[in-house]
């Protein structure tokens, strides 16, 4: 397999450093936090601190410090901690990973051209384009069960801010863009039309297939690809004619 780079410069992968330090201080203020309140529910501390005695005004100033520092250090630093616990995480759940076909590029065969997010003419992205004898096909991934839902006909997917915001059918969309991908090679060769091909990669078959688009697992791939017929008339020079295009909007 081939993978058609891209010309652009390559988004900046997630610094370590600081979604380490973030991991190590969110842990370290938890950990204060549980210490903080142990020390305070579990221990004599605050009773010693508030023993009978003269009522000096260094006395009451200390014990008032105590007991809000008691009160109030383990929800502060809980909360501090948690959040950046939950922003390391998220930053490495948000990184950008390999397209479906670029991961199992090692099982593909050597005639396959792979470009990932490709950007057409109309400004909308294609997730992942493969062009081989068989033609074209568009390969588009199913979002992970924690960010997507479905009720009945209508498909939402959980924002960046956490609220649930309406979204397309993925097995639509990946027809549609196939559509797309087809007019547009068709614009400039009319007296051949590239057959297209639609697959959605759920690793969790949570979808059913239609006529129009398979649904195939990540380990699928390479045997749903080279079961696809080879066209008629998608010779050699024609495939690298249709991978120089796309190229050309990398």
């Amino acid at each position: 397999m081939q993978i058609i780079a891209s010309t652009r410069p390559a988004p900046r992968s997630v610094p370590m450093l600081p979604v380490l330090s973030g991991l190590v201080i969110g842990t370290v203020l938890v950990g204060g936090a549980a210490a903080v309140a142990y020390v305070s529910l579990a221990t004599p501390f605050l009773t010693r601190v508030s023993d009978v005695g003269p009522l000096t005004n260094s006395r009451i100033l200390v014990g008032v410090l105590a007991w809000t520092f008691s009160l109030t250090a383990p929800v502060g630093f809980g909360l501090v901690g948690l959040t950046r616990i939950l922003t390391s995480v998220e930053r490495i759940r948000n990184r950008e990973r390999p397209t479906p076909a670029v991961r199992a590029a090692r099982a593909l065969g050597d005639d396959l051209h792979v470009a990932a997010r490709v950007r057409l003419p109309d400004g909308r992205p294609v997730a992942e384009l493969v062009i081989g004898p068989f033609g074209a096909a568009v390969l588009t991934e199913m979002p992970p069960a924690r960010v997507m839902r479905r009720h009945g006909t209508t498909w939402e997917q959980r924002m960046s801010d956490g609220k649930w915001a309406p979204i397309d059918n993925p097995l639509e969309r990946a027809v549609r863009d196939t559509e797309r991908v087809r007019r547009w090679f068709g614009a400039e060769d009319r007296d051949f039309v590239v057959k297209m091909h639609a697959a959605v990669v759920d690793a969790g078959l949570s979808v059913e297939r239609t006529s129009a688009c398979a649904v195939i697992t990540p380990q699928q791939i390479p045997a749903w690809l080279a079961s696809l017929p080879a066209q008629r008339g998608m010779t050699t020079d024609r495939r690298v004619h249709l991978v120089e295009r796309i190229r050309a909007l990398m």
